[in-house]
């Protein structure tokens, strides 16, 4: 996916009053007190400054974008709530700003559709949780692959769906990723997108724990 043309389209909608979001991440997601928090592709920052609040003074929420306008849009709210705890950063997803291990919760909502290497991803996502640490996300997926003309078309790209793959290929690459126990929460009925149907839905999943057996 053309990252120019996304930053584009979503510098128009950093100060509308729209829904950016296919799904509901942050109402499966529960942060707790002391917990560091993630949304990627955040927006306007909404569910990065409820996670701030929840997780209190002794956690850190976190939001990344890769459009300017989305990210200081998000910093005016949290400086006007001052929730100093809330911080914004401005990078690509495949290569997250975090070290190993470090993260309790990320959620996601209508984003991943977006990335085009999905998988390094999903990587990154499973190398900067913490064992034990859980992802929320809302996405879309294809009924099957999207046709070449829709892959930069504006519109399908505004819509989330212009960058979604199969269903089978979704899960396949969150298993190379690491993750191996994946639950459905919610998930909408298809419905048409150009010459494709597409549906919606939330998954969670957890980095396991190892285990050391003596």
């Amino acid at each position: 996916m053309n990252t120019i043309e996304i930053e584009k389209r979503y510098t128009v909608l950093a100060d509308d009053n729209c829904c950016l979001s296919c799904g509901s991440a942050l109402r499966y997601s529960t942060p707790r007190k002391g917990e560091v928090c993630l949304d990627l592709g955040c927006g306007k920052g909404h569910d990065v400054l409820k996670m701030a609040e929840e997780t209190g003074s002794d956690g850190r929420a976190y939001g990344i974008d890769i459009t300017d306008a989305m990210i200081e849009k998000a910093r005016r709210t949290a400086e006007k709530m001052n929730l100093h705890n809330a911080e914004f950063i401005r990078s690509e997803l495949e290569l997250l700003p975090f070290d190993d291990n470090t993260i309790d919760l990320i959620i996601s909502n209508c984003t991943i559709n977006h990335v085009g290497n999905k998988e390094l991803l999903w990587k990154e996502i499973y190398r900067i949780l913490k064992p034990g640490g859980r992802f929320v996300v809302s996405d879309i997926y294809s009924e099957k692959d999207v046709p070449d003309e829709y892959r930069h078309d504006p519109v399908a790209v505004s819509e989330c769906w212009a960058g979604a793959v199969t269903k089978e290929i979704y899960m396949t690459t969150l298993g190379r990723a690491g993750f191996k126990i994946v639950e459905i929460l919610e998930e909408s009925a298809p419905y048409e997108k150009g010459k494709i149907m597409v549906s919606s839905f939330t998954i969670a999943g957890k980095k396991i724990k190892s285990c050391c057996c003596s």
